[in-house]
């Protein structure tokens, strides 16, 4: 699932441009999860022993409208009901140079970058062994470090 700062370069860059040619600006990238609130579901729908992961991933473009290109072809294209239908030219050609201006690379390509979330929950059950009480081990961690040296001694 895509998080809260995928495509940040982009989001930021048709405002700047939305607001400067309109006079102000509409969403125009679908907006994405925070990454507490995936916490939050998860337990509300009686999961536990959450765990959320996060990766960040840049992909580069040579331009803005190769980046719309691709978010449209993968299917990622703005579903809000409440969005301007169209961007106007003059406001796209400035978004690619605000876009190029701000985040371009020394090849003249420009960065996406994609923040992606994993997520773990479990429910437990009666058939299933329940973890163990906090501070309940027998065998500390720093303890498996000599795990190497005991078992060396054991083949000779």
């Amino acid at each position: 699932m895509f998080g809260g700062d995928t495509l940040y370069e982009l989001r930021c860059s048709l405002q700047l441009a939305e607001l400067e040619r309109e006079g102000g600006f509409s969403p125009h990238v679908s907006p994405f999860t925070a990454v507490s609130d995936l916490g939050h579901l998860l337990s509300r729908a009686g999961f536990n022993t959450l765990t959320v992961d996060t990766d960040e991933i840049q992909v580069n473009y040579p331009g803005l409208f190769e980046v719309m290109e691709d978010l449209q072809g993968m299917g990622e294209s703005n579903c809000s009901w409440n969005r301007k239908p169209l961007l106007h030219r003059d406001t796209m050609l400035a978004a690619a140079a605000i876009y190029r201006e701000m985040y371009g690379n020394s090849d003249g390509s420009v960065p996406a970058t994609f923040q992606i979330y994993y997520m773990i929950g479990w429910k437990f059950h009666e058939s299933q062994a329940r973890p163990a009480q906090r501070g309940s081990a027998t065998v500390s961690f720093g303890d498996l470090a000599k795990i190497d040296g005991l078992l060396s001694k054991q083949k000779k």
